[in-house]
């Protein structure tokens, strides 16, 4: 009771005020998170394969197909880039503003509870409402930002370069590691196509195949299943969406996703914050060629995957191996920066920019809002269109989606400091009710 005290009375222990946000860094975060549902429209409207893969579901051919490349190209693994090196440029921000005004340690408090906090929002995001949850993986991975932070910009920048090479590595590997558990499973076939007992080595393989194919090209057999989940009771949609939601946080962190992910991408983000990029403070000229690399290197590299998986008919391992140029396509989000920082240092687009940084001041109740949305439209419990709609036309529904939450996040700001959510958050994080509404503006004399 006194630690919280503590908190409630320093005065350096209190979310950032109006005048000590950066705009540019919430304009970048609202252009990721509307951006993020040109990717988990897919997630929220078809069966989980279709994400990854065209072919099961949501169709393949036409537009279907010409709409997949092009979101492939400009958007996957871009958006989720730019929302996790905000998150890490976040965190930065948060512990330098408070050990300034002399928080010292209780900064590190204010972080980890922080991050517990936003912990439990992700349990109950992923369990409750949707699958497809973020929150979890930044919360836990932002528990070891603080000490991280401290690293210089090389450093930092050097191990999340590292994390990139790995996380292209690693699909080149396991292609190779399917390639031949693909050849002992057509032997394991035979065998048991002769009537011969397999032993528990073989049943395994067997098994661990035939996942593979279930998760990446199932048959119309699980798309039912899947869908009749999807459509069914919401008690029945929470029991079926448990089981991938434990499968997936109880697997370890430093698997490829989240570690090698959205790690590098947050120390990205903290070596923007320590060097002036994410603050507009680098010169137009830098933003330009910024842009220009940061281009040519991810659509290239892009549009090679893409070029890939349709030459071999989005068969498995070419799937697999399109992953090995991921990193290098996330470049594009590095591009979309570089783009943004010129528009606010020239004052270019300034409603533009203004709106996205309302977005992006509450994005934690807006990504959440996202969720409540889609969910209301596609599950059983409200207007049952899962799997219902083509690829293309899942796209009808995303700026119904981007206009709802552009129109409502400049209102409320207009009469209140926080989202909603952010204001739950930062009172919990605070250990005190944090004022709410803005005051009334003075009458004119």
């Amino acid at each position: 009771m006194l630690a919280q005290e503590h908190f409630a009375g320093a005065p350096a222990l209190a979310p950032a005020r109006a005048d000590e946000r950066n705009c540019g860094l919430d304009s970048v975060r609202g252009f990721a998170l509307l951006g993020i549902l040109l990717l988990n429209i897919c997630a929220f409207g078809l069966p989980s394969a279709a994400y990854v893969n065209p072919a099961p579901a949501g169709g393949a051919t036409g537009p279907n197909l010409l709409l997949w490349a092009l979101i492939t190209v400009l958007a996957d693994g871009k958006m989720r880039a730019i929302f996790s090196l905000t998150f890490g440029a976040s965190v930065y921000l948060l512990v330098d503003r408070l050990c300034r005004k002399g928080a010292g340690a209780d900064a590190a408090d204010i972080h980890y509870r922080r991050m517990l906090w936003l912990m439990l929002f992700g349990i109950l995001h992923a369990y409750l409402i949707w699958w497809g949850d973020i929150l979890y993986y930044y919360a836990s991975l932002g528990l070891v930002l603080y000490p991280l932070r401290k690293l210089s910009a090389r450093t930092l920048l050097i191990f999340a370069g590292i994390l990139g090479v790995g996380l292209s590595v690693l699909p080149i590997a396991y292609q190779q590691h399917l390639h031949a558990q693909r050849s002992e499973y057509v032997r394991i076939q035979a065998d048991v196509d002769a009537g011969k007992e397999l032993s528990a080595q073989q049943q395994e393989t067997k098994k661990d195949w035939e996942d593979v194919l279930k998760s990446m090209t199932p048959s119309a057999q699980d798309l039912k299943l899947e869908t009749d989940a999807h459509l069914g009771s919401y008690l029945g949609l929470l029991q079926y969406r448990a089981k991938d939601v434990f499968h997936g946080h109880s697997a370890p962190l430093y698997f490829p996703f989240p570690w090698f992910d959205i790690l590098s991408m947050m120390l990205v983000g903290i070596v923007m914050m320590k060097t002036g990029v994410l603050l507009a403070q680098r010169s137009t000229k830098f933003y330009l060629w910024m842009a220009l690399l940061s281009f040519s290197i991810g659509l290239s590299a892009n549009a090679w995957s893409v070029w890939v998986c349709i030459r071999n008919k989005f068969a498995l391992e070419s799937l697999i191996l399109s992953n090995a140029t991921y990193e290098l396509g996330r470049f594009t989000a590095f591009g979309y920066i570089a783009l943004l920082m010129v528009a606010i240092r020239c004052g270019a687009l300034r409603r533009l920019t203004a709106s996205l940084a309302n977005v992006g001041q509450m994005a934690f109740t807006n990504y959440i809002l996202t969720s409540l949305i889609c969910t209301t439209i596609f599950e059983g419990y409200g207007f049952a269109l899962f799997g219902k709609l083509q690829r293309y036309e899942l796209y009808a529904i995303v700026p119904f989606v981007w206009l709802v939450i552009l129109v409502i996040s400049p209102i409320w700001l207009r009469h209140f400091r926080f989202g909603p959510l952010e204001w739950v958050w930062r009172s919990l994080t605070y250990g005190k009710r944090q004022a709410f509404r803005l005051p009334a503006p003075a009458p004119l004399p």
